[in-house]
């Protein structure tokens, strides 16, 4: 069976968000990847900073990305209710996920103290969630399918801090 699904490019993504100075934080799968999780995504998951005029340029990086509602509402992206609900996109780039307060957290500025900048090559040096940060996500959902994860999550952390790869 032929996959219609446009080819997964998370630098270009990524690339495309920071070209128009768009503040955020990875997190999800792609971001468990960035720190070793064993994993195969086909999107990226973001936090953006809700402030007005990064929420504007969130719209703007959205439509260079070509950005398409998954769920077949009319309007992709209204910065005006970013706070409310996760926006579930797909992009000539693969799918994005743009969520304004993960479970267990409170948003960008509660994510944006542990973040590190990762260099993931092509230039590309995004703010990724910290591990514990993505653990503390994923046991808030609370859900069955993530408990490996979860544990693999807290192993990578566990390695981390032995290998005294503190950040």
């Amino acid at each position: 069976m032929a996959d219609d699904r446009p080819p997964f490019d998370p630098l270009r993504v990524l690339a495309t968000l920071d070209r128009h100075r768009v503040a955020h934080i990875v997190i999800g799968a792609f971001a468990r990847v960035v720190h070793g999780a064993d994993e195969i995504t086909r999107g990226v998951d973001v936090v953006p900073s809700t402030k007005p005029e990064n929420l504007r340029r969130l719209e703007e990086a959205l439509h260079e990305l070509n950005a398409r509602s998954r769920d077949g509402r009319d309007t992709v992206f209204d910065p005006n209710s970013v706070a409310k609900e996760a926006v579930q996109l797909d992009t000539d780039l693969g799918e994005l996920k743009i969520v304004a307060e993960p479970e267990g957290t409170r948003g960008y500025e509660d994510l944006r103290r542990a973040a590190t900048r990762e260099p993931l090559g092509r230039g590309v040096r995004p703010s990724v969630a910290s591990i514990d940060d993505l653990a503390r996500m994923m046991a808030a959902l609370g859900r069955e399918d993530d408990r490996a994860k979860l544990r693999a999550l807290r192993r990578l952390a566990e390695l981390e801090r032995g290998l005294g790869l503190e950040r």
